[in-house]
């Protein structure tokens, strides 16, 4: 089955294997407000023609008014397609009237005749339950629909406000060729809206749920990034790149690995934005482009920082990437900076922080999965990223980061606070450099106007 129609948006026809397959009968299930309707609309008016028109047929879920008013609030809508293209009818009065469910298949009949449309959407199906005398009686209609919509080449919704326990046990869901679940849920203060394929017969999809944001524009859906994990796909190049910092190359073995990840763990007010700036403006004056994607200071905040050190965003070769952490989705995120890093050529990528995007994905799995995509994608990609990391010691430092992200990362730089007599020093410690010699004495710095200044190995007195 190759032959599809589009959703008229890029992520959706992506989980759905290159769009929906046609001529087949397809479910979409969600509880109110989750943009069922949206989504059969936006179907509709991406695929109908004038050759095979869509139908949108209403039922008694919502005024037949109140459905094409709404409509004519999206952007895609189109008013020259009414009455050419796309048709709306109101099967309610029959289904509530004397026809009941038997007028509702033959009124259908009737209208595939007259039309020929290669799009029917119902809505709402579920709501068509209520009008059988019994069980039996909605089996039966279900099974005459059926028969009707088969015999007819056409790709058909039907739309409900099913749960996921509905789905088990509704007749019509074992009828159904695809279902597509559009659901919410609660992440810490936040809402996320996610949509999962459950079945395409005949057609591969990818599997798992994604998030999507509702707007004037419709549905727009962010595929769930998952690369599969496989070690040998690892390669990093023999040469160096400079972190920015002369001393901590030569901890390092003369820098970073082309394409390698960095994490940056250490308490806050240690330094890990400012080690990350010194990385992306060394590259930007070698002619490497970075990117500086932001959750923690936004760009005014952030140009009052790298001013303070003699840095400016607006150099050549640097771009900034700021999104709130108030309202991230983190594979909207991760495809807004993938999109910047395409464009500008980056070849180095700072994340600041980790925590916030942790914050935005409470599942560990989830995250941990995603961590290794990203920094899969940018290791194929010849793209070094370095990542900073909160951790809430102080002093005596128990753990680097939670859901193993240092064991995904090549290179792990710890700073921390040590106490020495009345004052604190700040220390950089390299714990990890995968394939590569490193010094792993912890060594005293400071913040100077010209960044970080790293000092002797610091005395085992207050190690």
């Amino acid at each position: 089955m190759d032959e599809r129609i589009t959703s008229g948006d890029v992520g959706l026809d992506l989980i759905l294997g290159g769009g929906l397959p046609v001529n087949g009968i397809n479910l979409v299930m969600g509880l109110p407000g989750s943009g069922k309707t949206l989504l059969c609309q936006q179907f509709m008016f991406a695929g109908a023609t004038q050759g095979r028109p869509a139908l949108y047929l209403s039922t008694v879920s919502e005024p037949f008014e109140k459905i094409l008013r709404y409509a004519q609030t999206l952007s895609f809508f189109d008013n020259h397609a009414i009455g050419r293209s796309i048709y709306y009818e109101d099967l309610g009065r029959i289904v509530a009237g004397e026809g009941g469910l038997a007028g509702v298949t033959e009124r259908i009949a009737s209208l595939i005749k007259e039309h020929r449309p290669g799009i029917i959407a119902i809505d709402s199906f579920k709501a068509l339950a209520a009008f059988a005398e019994d069980p039996r009686g909605f089996r039966r209609f279900l099974h005459d629909l059926a028969a009707l919509l088969t015999a007819f080449p056409a790709t058909n919704f039907w739309i409900g406000e099913y749960g996921q326990d509905e789905a088990r046990s509704a007749p019509e869901f074992a009828v159904a060729d695809g279902i597509i679940s559009l659901a919410t849920e609660r992440a810490n203060e936040r809402t996320l809206r996610l949509i999962q394929v459950t079945k395409l017969r005949g057609s591969d999809f990818r599997s798992g749920r994604h998030t999507y944001r509702l707007s004037g524009d419709g549905i727009k859906v962010f595929p769930r990034l998952a690369d599969h994990l496989r070690e040998d796909e690892y390669r990093l190049s023999a040469e160096r790149i400079s972190t920015g910092i002369a001393p901590l190359d030569r901890m390092l073995a003369e820098g970073y690995g082309p394409g390698s990840s960095t994490l940056v763990a250490g308490p806050s007010g240690a330094g890990k934005t400012l080690m990350g700036l010194h990385f992306i403006f060394s590259g930007a004056t070698h002619g490497e482009p970075g990117v500086i994607a932001s959750l923690q200071e936004n760009p005014v905040q952030l140009e009052k920082v790298a001013g303070g050190f003699g840095w400016s965003l607006e150099d050549e070769g640097v771009t900034v990437m700021y999104r709130s952490p108030n309202d991230v989705y983190i594979d909207e995120w991760v495809y807004d900076l993938l999109d910047v890093v395409e464009a500008t050529g980056a070849t180095r990528v700072m994340i600041d922080s980790l925590s916030d995007l942790q914050y935005a994905t409470p599942d560990p799995v989830r995250f941990r999965e995603f961590i290794y995509s990203l920094t899969q994608r940018l290791s194929r990609a010849g793209i070094s990223p370095i990542m900073t990391s909160e951790i809430p010691d102080l002093f005596e430092v128990g753990r680097l980061a939670e859901y193993g992200i240092s064991h995904l990362s090549d290179n792990v730089i710890l700073l921390q606070y040590l106490r020495a007599s009345s004052r604190l020093l700040r220390t950089v410690t390299v714990l990890k450099s995968r394939a590569s010699a490193h010094d792993p004495e912890v060594r005293e710095f400071d913040i100077t106007p010209g960044g970080i200044v790293l000092g002797d190995p610091v005395a085992r007195s207050y190690a």
